[in-house]
């Protein structure tokens, strides 16, 4: 598989993992429970690495884009 197919995996099971952890505090918060202030930092680290894999998976076509007319000319 190419770089571009791990990272578009990576980038899918990332955001199934921040789905769950989102989801897991709003269905705390729901059932009356108020949990420690520690679990609001959670998602911020699956967030992190989505904003950079989909960073990298949308700059991608651009850059592969000008470096063939760079070789054309």
């Amino acid at each position: 598989m190419s770089l571009n197919g791990w990272m578009r995996q990576i980038h899918r099971w990332i955001s199934i993992l921040f789905f769950v952890v989102v989801s897991g505090i709003f269905i705390t918060l729901g059932t009356g429970h108020k949990p420690v202030q520690w679990v609001y930092f959670l998602p911020l680290a699956p967030l992190g690495l989505l904003s950079l894999t989909g960073l990298y998976l949308f700059v991608r076509p651009y850059a592969l884009r000008r470096r063939g007319s760079r070789q054309e000319a």
